[in-house]
């Protein structure tokens, strides 16, 4: 959409226009809202003053990008917003080129805006990368390092910093706020340069007048960036079309690194999940909703695994002083939030920083606490090193609590919890192990609970498929069978058991089920046993194949030197998965219930 002969009218006109079709497709298929409502005049400036066909538009997290989408040709693709072969709720630049890079995971837009500044610099290009970031993903190391090497480098790049929450300049005010849009102003800008060429050589004068400009920027919240070599312009109206347009331009003629500082209001536009604070945090990201009401459609009334997890938590907490936990940025996701409440001052949120959080743990655990580090399976990824370095090397007992493992949905391929069991294996003194439903959930916590060596355990996002049952507590590495039957084994693992008995009830026999609960430690005598009189084996789980479960058992029997079990592992081939309703996309991969009790038909059969 060409929108650079649009008058200012108009281009209210439009943000009001995108922010009516973010509303009417996010209620019907869910999605992020609050945010993407936020940063609509803000993307529509980036549009006017910038070229998106060739400057790099690098949005992080990419969660607030709906605007950018339907400006670069998905408007009546837009309908099909996180569906299955629809567009991406995240940029993804398969979908349009538009999109310059993948994105999901927060804070990494300033180090991709600073390799991208360094290549068309290097071609010798007259295109400047322009970034939207949020204010919580500045509390993630990496963009301090990319600044770091950014205002030494001195790059060409506009950042946008999007301050939906105030938590930059609410300590400043008013003052704060007068003062810093002087520094926006042309005149201010024109003023420094002038003054900068005509002292120069004059040293003692030069000097004073630095000075003065060093105490002028004091009392703005953009002092840590001038300090980092990055020039900050704000805080500005991010809702003033003509504000935004005014300060982009400045920021693009400068051909040196920006920060600017707009103030934005989260749900713009939508009076019921406008603002920040209590009772708005679910508007970030929602599923179909009543537009006119905004009351959340409901999916299923079955309790969570978060929720479990979040209320086991709390009774081990009120039993049991030396029971900690942290989460980073993820308290309500985590279900860490109702514990937070309780005990403030022994569960933490440590923001958008999943190295330290993890870090910590391990001194906590060293000073005799039980820490329970509360992460979502595609985040942990992001502390893969310290979980090394910091914590197995060390042997500590720390306990990671694995949401999201396995298939999310339409977060896509940035979300899917699919890697975290490859990842893990692979770790020296690490257990790992998993519930299949609510009892055997807090089971696997209470045995967790008293590990005194680095632990992980892993569960889905929503209910498990299981059904409660009565079920034996945890020891380490062994495994449990519920079900003797033929001599064809189902082996579950987590909720990977759950979709062995849904797939039981299809097959015209009757499977010997496994529990498997541990995969490192495997329990060796239950699959040697098992190996005597069962020749055929099939795995179920919700992880990669590659390193996964079914991988373990064939390394067992390998060393075991068992070479006439015919194995098939239902876990997720060597792909990234695509976003969409899960029981689509778990339809695509050939795993419903229906579709592998087919799959093991033919494979009895020697079809397969």
């Amino acid at each position: 959409m060409e929108i650079k002969n649009y008058t200012l009218d108009e281009l209210d006109e439009l943000s009001a226009k995108i922010r009516d079709r973010i509303l009417n497709v996010v209620s019907k298929n869910g999605g992020h809202l609050s945010s993407t409502l936020g940063a609509t005049d803000l993307i529509v400036g980036m549009h006017y003053v910038f070229d998106a066909k060739t400057d790099p538009f690098i949005f992080d997290v990419s969660h607030q990008c709906y605007a950018h989408k339907l400006l670069t040709d998905r408007w009546d693709e837009f309908d099909t917003l996180r569906q299955f072969n629809g567009i991406s709720g995240y940029t993804k630049p398969k979908e349009s080129p538009f999109d310059y890079y993948v994105a999901g995971h927060s804070s990494t837009s300033i180090s991709i805006a600073t390799g991208a500044a360094k290549a068309i610099a290097l071609k010798d290009e007259d295109r400047v990368p322009v970034v939207l970031i949020g204010d919580g993903s500045m509390s993630a190391g990496m963009v301090y390092e990319a600044l770091n090497e950014l205002g030494d480098r001195k790059y060409p790049v506009v950042i946008i910093l999007n301050d939906n929450e105030m938590s930059i300049s609410k300590p400043i005010g008013s003052i704060s706020k007068i003062l810093s849009q002087s520094m926006a102003s042309p005149f201010y800008q024109k003023f420094k340069k002038f003054i900068d060429k005509s002292l120069n050589g004059l040293e003692s004068a030069k000097y004073l007048a630095k000075r003065f400009e060093e105490s002028f920027k004091l009392i703005t919240p953009g002092v840590i960036f001038e300090e980092m070599g990055v020039e900050y312009i704000g805080p500005i109206n991010g809702h003033n079309i003509a504000e935004i347009i005014q300060t982009l331009q400045i920021a693009k003629e400068l051909k040196k690194p920006v920060i600017i500082h707009a103030q934005t209001i989260k749900g713009k536009g939508y009076e019921i999940a406008q603002g920040a604070g209590a009772g708005k945090e679910h508007w970030h990201g929602v599923g179909a909703f009543d537009l006119e009401s905004g009351e959340i459609f409901k999916k299923s009334s079955s309790k969570s695994a978060t929720s479990i997890f979040g209320e086991t938590l709390l009774e081990f907490a009120r039993k049991d002083e030396k029971v900690v936990g942290i989460t980073a940025a993820m308290p309500s996701g985590t279900g860490l939030d109702i514990a937070m409440k309780e005990y403030p001052t022994r569960f933490w949120d440590v923001a958008i920083a999943e190295q330290h959080a993890v870090t910590q743990c391990g001194a906590l655990a060293k000073e005799g606490f039980k820490p329970f580090c509360a992460l979502y399976s595609t985040f942990l990824q992001r502390g893969y090193d310290q979980l090394i370095h910091d914590v197995a090397l060390m042997d500590v007992g720390v306990v990671f609590a694995i949401d999201r493992g396995g298939i999310v949905g339409e977060d896509g391929e940035t979300h899917q919890g699919v890697f975290d069991i490859s990842f893990l294996r692979a770790i020296p003194n690490m257990t790992i192990f998993a519930p299949y439903n609510e009892t055997t959930m807090m089971l696997s916590m209470e045995f967790a609970k008293e590990m005194r060596t680095p632990c992980a355990f892993r569960y889905p996002r929503g209910a498990f498929i299981a059904q409660d049952r009565a079920s034996l507590p945890f020891i380490l590495g062994r495994s449990v069978v519920l079900q003797d039957g033929s001599d064809i084994a189902f082996i579950g693992y987590g909720n990977g058991v759950g979709r062995a008995i849904e797939v039981e009830k299809l097959v015209d026999f009757t499977p010997t089920v496994v529990d498997l609960r541990f995969v490192k430690p495997l329990d060796g005598e239950v699959l040697m046993n098992l190996s005597k009189t069962h020749k055929s084996w099939f795995v179920f789980s919700d992880s990669a194949k590659i390193g996964g479960v079914g991988s373990a058992i064939l390394e067992f029997l390998n060393v075991s030197r068992i070479n006439d079990i015919n194995l098939v592992t239902f876990e997720y081939d060597d792909t990234f998965i695509t976003h969409g309703a899960t029981s689509d996309v778990e339809y695509s991969l050939g795993l419903t219930p229906l579709q592998l009790s087919q799959k093991i038909k033919k494979t009895l059969e020697g079809n397969i």
